[in-house]
Formats: structure tokens, sequence, C-alpha cells
């Protein structure tokens, strides 16, 4: 809505910036991309290992659930709650590790 179909049909250049929950929501999905990729190198690199255990288990479902209520919380727009359930996430991811080391 916020860019029209004329632009989303052509090769958008230069590359469309969104505004408002739009805006916040790409940038969420940025973001939980970036951090999957370190997640799932963790939990293959755990599998590989053999070092899965009840703790690798809660730092994934910690993983897991900080990210969706990351989304929810970074699309609503409420900045410092999405920083405290962001470090929960990363948190799980360093359960993961731990188990590793």
């Amino acid at each position: 809505m916020q860019v029209g179909l004329p632009a989303l049909v052509g090769n958008r250049e230069p590359a469309i910036e969104l505004t408002g929950w739009a805006g916040r929501a790409q940038r969420a999905q940025r973001n939980m991309v970036e951090n999957l990729v370190l997640f799932a190198a963790l939990v293959l690199v755990a599998a590989v290992a053999g070092k899965t255990n009840a703790t690798t288990l809660l730092g994934a479902q910690l993983f897991f659930w900080a990210r969706v209520a990351y989304a929810v919380v970074y699309v609503a727009g409420i900045p410092w709650l999405r920083t405290g359930v962001w470090f929960v996430s990363v948190i799980g991811m360093i359960l993961i590790f731990a188990q590793l080391l």
C-alpha cells in the first residue's frame, strides 16, 4: 500500500524503503535471518558432535519463543522490550554453545 503496484512489479531500483509497521516488520525479518544463520550453525554442530541434551533443547526453545516474541514486539514498536526479548534469544544460543565446550 505504501509503494504502489507499479513500483512492486518493476526492478525496485532504487530500493524501496518502507515506513511504519511495514518497515519494522521488514527490519525484524532481516534481523531474524541474521540470527538464524548463527542458531542453525550452533544446532547443526551440536547435533553432529552428539552434544544434544536437555540444555541444548532449552536453548533452542528459548531462542524460538524469544524470536516469536521479538517479531511481535518489534512490529508493535516497543523499543526497550524488544532489546530484552532479543537478549533472551541470545541466552538460548549461549546455552547451546556452552554444551559444545
